[in-house]
Formats: C-alpha cells, structure tokens, sequence
C-alpha cells in the first residue's frame, strides 16, 4: 500500500509540473498623438524620448494619424520628450515616469514656428487604478513605494500584499504555487513545486535583496497572451540598473528578543534568545556616461532563536509552554540511546536554531546604439535554516504541548541558486520593435539530518499520541533536487495607424533531478511508550546493524526532463480615443523529453479501480505516457 501511496504521489506531482510554466515583462510603453494648433494630425514628426538618468535614447516617427509607439523602454524616469517637424517649434516635456508593463498616453499640440514657445502643449494622462492602457486587475509598487513603504521581512511578500485580493502569497484565494514569479521577465519559480512561493523560500530566504528591486506588478487577470502559467497571480520584478550618476547605499536591520512581543493571545511566551539582522551594499554607477552601465548588490542575512518554546514536565515548571512528556521519562530515553547503542539524540529542550542567507545581484547595462539597448543580470543565492521535524507529515514530530522531539531529529535545509538572463530590445523603425531574451538558472536544493545515521524512534503515550521522537529524520536521507531552466523567449511587435500586433514564441526547457529515501532508516514505534523502550535493549534491537544494512542500499534518484514551447498572437486595435479591444491567442505545448520506466508496483497503482472518463466509463492509465497538449485562447475587450 504504501509503494502505491507513493507510485501515486509521484505521477500527480509529474502531472501538474507544467502549470508552474510563464514569464513576465520587464519594460514600459510610450504612445501618443502629435496635432498642429488647428487640431489637425501631424504625420512623420521626429519624436525623442531620453531616460535623463542613463542618456538612454528611444526614436521614431509618427504614423498617418499623427500616432506614435515606443516600447521595450525602461522602467523609471524621469523621461524627456522631445517632438520636432519643419515649420514647427521644437517641444519638450519632462518628469515622466514610467511603470512596469504599463503604457504612458501623451497628446502633442505643436504650434507652429512664429508662435511662442510659451504656447506650446503637452498633455499627458494621469496614470489612476483604471486607465485606457491596463487590462485586468493589477498592482504595480514603484521604487518609492519599496523605500517608504515599512517591511519587518523586507520580503516582496510586504508588498505584493498591497494587492486587494491577496495577503501576500494567496491571491483570489488560490494556493501559493499557482502563482508565477518572475525576475526581470525570466522564469524565477522553483518549478518543481516544493517551495512555499519564491525560491530560497524553504530556507526562509528572498532570493533577491529588495534593495536590488526596482518596481513590482502583481497581474491577476492581464489579458495580455505575453503573459501567462498562473492562476493565482503573476508576480514580476524588475531589478535596479546604473545611471550617469554614482549612487551607493549601506544599510544594516537588526531585531533581538527586546524588540519583539511577548505574550500570545494574552498567554506569556518570552523570547529568552532571539537576533536577526540583515546588512547589505549596493552600488551603481557609469561605465562609460551615457552608453555602459552598472549595478552590484550584496547582502546577508543572520537569525539565532530558539528552536521552540516548549519544556518538560517537572515540579518547578509551570505556565502554557509545559507539555505533558515528563522530564524524568526523556530523560531516561536519551540515557537509554547513549548507553545501549552509543547514539546521542542531543538535547529535547533550551536549544537554538539558526537562519542563514549571502546574495549578490550584479546588473550590466549597454545602450549599443539608438534604439538599441542590452541588458545582462546575474545573481546567486546561498542560504541554509534549521528546521524542526515535520509537524505533520506521517503523524508529525514537531513540538506541541504533548511532544517533544530530540535536538538531533532536526535537520537543515539548504537552497543554492545561480541565475543569468539577457535581454536585448531593439527598436528597428517605426514600424517594427523586437524583445529577446535568453535565461538560464540552476537551483540546487539539500537537505542535512542532525542526526548520526540511526533509525526513526517514536514512543506514544497512553493517550495514543507520539510524545517523544528520537532519531533521524525520515525525510531528509540525501534528500537532493537539483533543477536546470533554460528560456528563450523572443516577442516581435509590428505598429500600424490602427492597430499593435506582437507576434512571440516562447521555449522553456527544465531537467530535475530528484533524490528523495523515505523510510531509508527503518522505522520503530513504540507504543508501550517509555516503559516499553527502556525494556528493549542492543541485544533485543540492534540499530547499529540496521543502519548498516541499510546503508547497503542505493539511494533512489528520479529524472525528469520537461519542455514547453509556446506561440502567441495579439492584436491591440485602437477603435477610436476612447475604445481600445485587445484579442490574442496564445498555444502553449508542455512536453516531457524522458521516458519514465514503468515498474510492476507503478503499473498496479496505476491501474487500481477508481479511475474513471467523463462519462463514468473505467479506464487504466499508462504513466510512461506523460506528454499532453494545452492552449489558452485570449480576448480582451477595454474600454
């Protein structure tokens, strides 16, 4: 039953890979109008848009109707306009700024040559929670919100929960891992799925310092075919880049016991050891002014605290923090362990765990030429945390009023990333602009038991519940996943009078390698309870020699290599100023590179009654089978 449970387990999780598939963008949108002082529209005016920080330069030419599209921009500003055509007054307009994946609306009123410059026009639309340009519910976060804004964590969590629909890592009420989370457009989730909402979560850990970000958007409902493998939320972050100005910042955050509460729902529970701090250096700057540019970040990040609250029962103990497991009883167990088979379970009580993180960020940008900009990131992520038995899976170790697990039944979870992505976007005329990018990122994910190999030791008390635990921990025997993306990802937009069209494909390639030993160790349970485990002795029970015979086995490794390949098209069409429809239809094919042997116990799990077709017909399933089409057809109406 239990290789069935796990034969099971195994194939859903296969299954359900590809719903952790997407990507996100990582630029902002210019468009406007250009009219003459009788209202009339101002076909091939030369219109120049500058990001006065970097010198970076966007050009093109207005269209028939006196319209205008400048996309792949940066996020930020301020930006400068400048709009020039023969018989006319050059204009300019500057403090602009621009927001993640949104486009700014501008109308230009040129006067011409004779008239004074004082007369000249610009008229802007002012960025609101609904405008013409969005498309389904989103929230953006600028660089001045991350700053002001007020964070315990400083986690992007503090601020995606400004999203109404979320608190954080649920949005419209759906499970965290339906998210997508994205860094500068590339894939950013720990697809595998074990991760609580971003890499480096499981050690408690951002992978990526938020002094490094620049703007946040949460998408819930985009309508928007370049975005896409979500169906809670779509989460991208754009990371900061360098500009003609030397800009360095060093901060350190610290928090210890005297800085924290208390009490629990009116319940004392002192934090007798607790410090956590984070401290960090970013720099950026010029290279070459106007055309080379740089960003570097690092920080690290420290927690000492204790394990759990909890003690054991004794005379002089009292308050909501004593359990019911007696003092003298765990003590006579972690005696019993030291003296009958030399293995000593550490301490049950007073002990500390530790959280921690190094990341480093380094950002390059080139502005190869007008139009042409290419920007390259890398970044790494080291972090480790403590973490106590499972509190729930398979019974549950975890401390609680009626338990308490030995110091060596913990273990440390460990989460290694490296990550590079480049972007190249390229404006090549009026007509026709390009987006490509190339990611590649390796997650590297451990665990290490506390304990000197031995077998899981569980004794229960006379109510039936497991009261102490000794021992390895089950679920950390080389428990090993390491993960290979790769993404390209090209989006190629052609402009008319009327209408934006992208055309895109998208290739995303992932490799797992997962090693996972459940039940490595044998497993003993006790329940006579305390009595009973001081009965047995290395003569009855040698769990030296079962160690060593388990050691003889191989440690299992499964691998997995999966792909998915989409294709999109999309039609912005401008109806008229107060109409805009989108339509799309994006075709997304996952597919699994490796085929999955099958084994007699996969097979019989397989087919066991129970499955049945849509119309209550049974059928069997063949899991070596596991490559499925999707497509998603997108149409946006907006007005």
């Amino acid at each position: 039953m239990k290789n069935k449970i796990l034969s099971l387990f195994f194939l859903a999780m296969v299954v359900t890979l590809p719903a952790t598939f997407g990507q996100g963008i990582t630029t902002s949108s210019i468009s406007g109008k250009v009219i003459d002082d009788a209202g009339e529209v101002v076909p091939m005016a030369n219109v120049v848009v500058i990001h006065i920080p970097s010198g970076t330069q966007y050009g093109t030419t207005t269209m028939d109707d006196g319209g205008f599209q400048i996309r792949n921009m940066r996020v930020g500003g301020p930006y400068k306009i400048v709009v020039s055509f023969v018989g006319f007054q050059t204009t300019e307009e500057t403090g602009i700024y621009l927001q993640l994946n949104k486009t700014s609306d501008v109308q230009i009123a040129l006067k011409a040559s004779a008239t004074e410059l004082a007369e000249v026009e610009i008229l802007a639309k002012e960025e609101g929670e609904l405008n013409a340009e969005q498309t389904g519910a989103m929230t953006n976060i600028d660089s001045k919100q991350i700053q002001n804004l007020p964070s315990i964590s400083r986690s992007a969590k503090d601020l995606t929960r400004l999203t109404p629909q979320s608190d954080g890592n649920s949005f419209g009420g759906r499970n965290n891992l339906y998210n997508n989370f994205s860094l500068d457009g590339s894939i950013f989730n720990n697809s595998f799925g074990l991760d609580y909402a971003t890499p480096g979560a499981q050690a408690d850990a951002q992978p990526v310092s938020l002094d490094a970000i620049e703007q946040i958007q949460v998408s819930l409902a985009p309508f928007d075919v370049r975005e896409g493998g979500f169906t809670g939320a779509g989460i991208n972050a754009v990371t900061k880049s360098g500009t003609n100005e030397f800009k360095a910042t060093i901060y350190s955050y610290m928090r210890n016991e005297n800085m924290i509460g208390k009490k629990i729902s009116g319940v004392d529970v002192p934090n007798l050891d607790f410090n956590t701090s984070q401290t960090g250096v970013s720099v950026g700057g010029p290279i070459i002014k106007n055309k080379l540019f740089f960003f570097i970040n690092a920080e690290a990040e420290r927690r000492n605290q204790l394990a759990h609250g909890f003690v054991a029962d004794n005379p002089s103990n009292s308050g909501a923090n004593v359990t019911s497991v007696l003092e003298s009883d765990i003590l006579a167990v972690q005696q019993h362990l030291i003296s009958e088979w030399g293995y000593d379970p550490g301490a049950y009580q007073g002990y500390n765990h530790e959280t921690y993180n190094n990341k480093f960020l380094a950002k390059l940008d080139w502005n190869i030429a007008k139009n042409h900009t290419l920007s390259v990131r890398y970044n790494m992520l080291d972090a480790w945390k403590d973490i106590l038995p499972h509190p729930e899976a398979i019974i549950g170790r975890g401390p609680t009023s009626f338990r308490l697990p030995f110091e060596n039944s913990s273990y440390t979870i460990n989460n290694k990333i490296h990550s590079i992505v480049g972007e190249l976007n390229s404006i090549f005329s009026t007509k026709f602009a390009n987006k490509l990018l190339v990611g590649f990122t390796t997650f590297r994910d451990t665990r290490d038991p506390h304990s000197a190999p031995f077998p899981v030791i569980d004794l229960f008390d006379a109510n039936g519940n497991l009261a102490i635990t000794a021992g390895s921990e089950m679920f950390s025997t080389n428990n090993v996943l390491d993960q290979d993306v790769f993404q390209f990802m090209d989006n190629l937009t052609y402009y008319t009078d009327k209408h934006i069209i992208t055309a895109g494909f998208n290739v995303e390639i992932f490799k797992f390698n997962n090693s996972f030993n459940l039940f490595y160790y044998p497993w003993h349970m006790f329940f006579g309870g305390v009595d009973e485990f001081l009965a047995t002795t290395s003569a009855d029970m040698d769990f030296n020699q079962e160690v060593t015979d388990a050691q003889q086995k191989p440690f299992a490794m499964s691998e997995v290599d999966v792909a998915q390949i989409g294709v999109y098209l999309q039609d912005e069409f401008e109806v008229n100023d107060k109409l805009n429809v989108t339509f799309g239809i994006r075709i997304d094919a996952p597919m699994y590179l490796n085929t999955i042997a099958v084994s007699p116990a996969t097979q019989e799990s397989a087919n066991f009654d129970g499955f049945v077709d849509e119309n209550g017909t049974p059928v069997t399933v063949d899991p070596s089978i596991l490559a499925f089409f999707s497509y998603d057809v997108v149409t946006t109406y907006w007005v």
